[in-house]
C-alpha cells in the first residue's frame, strides 16, 4: 500500500508502524495525555490501541487524505469487528505530538 499520500510526516509514520505492528513506535508520536474517541465516544487511548496491536488492526487501503495529511480514509480491517471504511483524524500539538485523534466509521 502506498503511503506516500499521507503528507503529514508524523501521521505517515504512526501509521507505517500500525501497519507494521509496531506499538511501540505508534505511541512515541502522541503525547502523554491523550484525548481520543471512537465514533464520537471517549474511550481510553492506550487500553484502545493496545487490544488494536493485539488483534494486528491496520488499514487495507487509504483512499483519500485531507487537512493537511491530518485525516486519513480507508478500508480497515478491525479484527473482530469486520472490515470497514474508517478515518482517523490527528490533532498536533505545538511541539509536533498528537495529543487528539478520533476515529470512526466514515460514510460510504
Amino acid at each position: 500500500m502506498d503511503l506516500t499520500t499521507i503528507t503529514n510526516e508524523n501521521v505517515r509514520k504512526a501509521i507505517e508502524a500500525l501497519q507494521a505492528n509496531d506499538k511501540k513506535t505508534w505511541y512515541t508520536y502522541f503525547a502523554k495525555e491523550v484525548s481520543f474517541t471512537d465514533d464520537g465516544r471517549p474511550l481510553d487511548f492506550k487500553t484502545f490501541f493496545d487490544n488494536a496491536f493485539n488483534k494486528k488492526e491496520k488499514f487495507l487501503a487509504i483512499e483519500k487524505v485531507e487537512d493537511g495529511g491530518k485525516s486519513i480514509y480507508g478500508n480497515f480491517d478491525a479484527g473482530q469487528w469486520g472490515t470497514f471504511r474508517v478515518y482517523f483524524k490527528f490533532h498536533q500539538n505545538t511541539a509536533g505530538e498528537f495529543d487528539r485523534l478520533a476515529i470512526g466509521q466514515a460514510p460510504l
